[in-house]
């Protein structure tokens, strides 16, 4: 399965934002994914199964409990993937940052105007 398709799923994604945050027991998983999605206990046994047997996901036992955490290396291929794409939203941000710094020095300049009614009032006081 390719790393979209695996990432394609929304319950997927919740379960990795959830994995983010730290280790994680299937059972507590399972505890948000069912109540934010209406799935049953096996269907997020499927998605972290998924996302065990894409390498998206780890397990380890403790006793009775299964603990998932995060593996970063597909998410490391993604990003290598995507590097190419990163131009078309920085240029963006760019012009963005071009704009937020012309409209600062613009109003900058024009608290600083002779015509600025605060500056004339400060201006009139002795």
């Amino acid at each position: 399965m390719h790393a979209f398709d695996v990432l394609g799923d929304p319950v997927r994604r919740r379960i990795l934002e959830l994995l983010a945050d730290g280790e994680r027991s299937a059972g507590e998983v399972g505890e948000i994914v069912q109540e934010e999605f209406g799935i049953s206990q096996p269907g997020v046994s499927q998605h972290l199964r998924v996302l065990r047997e894409n390498g998206f996901a780890t397990v380890r036992a403790e006793g009775t409990r299964r603990l998932y955490t995060v593996d970063p290396a597909p998410l490391r291929e993604i990003d290598v993937w995507l590097e190419r794409y990163r131009r078309f939203w920085s240029q963006g941000l760019d012009a963005l940052g071009t704009e937020l710094a012309r409209g600062r020095r613009e109003r900058r300049a024009a608290s600083a105007s002779p015509h600025n009614p605060l500056d004339q009032e400060d201006q009139e006081t002795p």
